[in-house]
């Protein structure tokens, strides 16, 4: 199974690109997800590639901005290429199948609800706090490491 789940905020605007041929719209960002806070270590962040295919990747270039707290589901995806100094580069990302906005909104009007009953902006499985309403809290003084 390769299912991931992220809440996080972008660390700069989408970037929209179109395929060359099909013209498919592809959207390509970094979302900053903090690590467990401890007292022990300071605030730590990993910084996650993400990218979305088609009519979501242009609902995510047109929302979404620098900031912005989302929540992404989708699947983690591996690939290389060849660099122009003919190195081989891999590269991992999250390919995201669904997203929902989490901010609260900004009293501007022209940005959907999260509300909406648009696929795009509601694809169901996150609940209003951020967190998919199919999992399970689990108390971590029950797990063994």
């Amino acid at each position: 199974m390769n299912k991931v789940v992220l809440i996080g905020r972008l660390t700069k605007d989408p970037e929209l690109k179109f395929t060359a041929g099909t013209g498919t719209a592809v959207a390509t960002f970094t979302l900053a997800v903090d690590r467990r806070v401890t007292k022990d270590r300071p605030r730590e962040a990993d910084f996650i590639p993400i990218v979305v295919w088609g009519k979501p990747a242009e609902v995510a270039a047109n929302y979404m901005s620098k900031g912005k707290l989302v929540g992404i589901a989708g699947r983690i995806q591996t690939r290389s290429y060849e660099a122009k100094d003919g190195t081989k580069r891999y590269v991992t990302e999250v390919v995201a199948d669904e997203f929902q906005f989490l901010d609260k909104g900004n009293g501007n009007t022209d940005r959907p609800s999260s509300n909406s009953n648009n696929d795009y902006f509601n694809q169901g499985g996150f609940n209003e706090a951020g967190f998919e309403t199919d999992i399970t809290p689990v108390d971590d003084g029950d797990i063994p490491f």
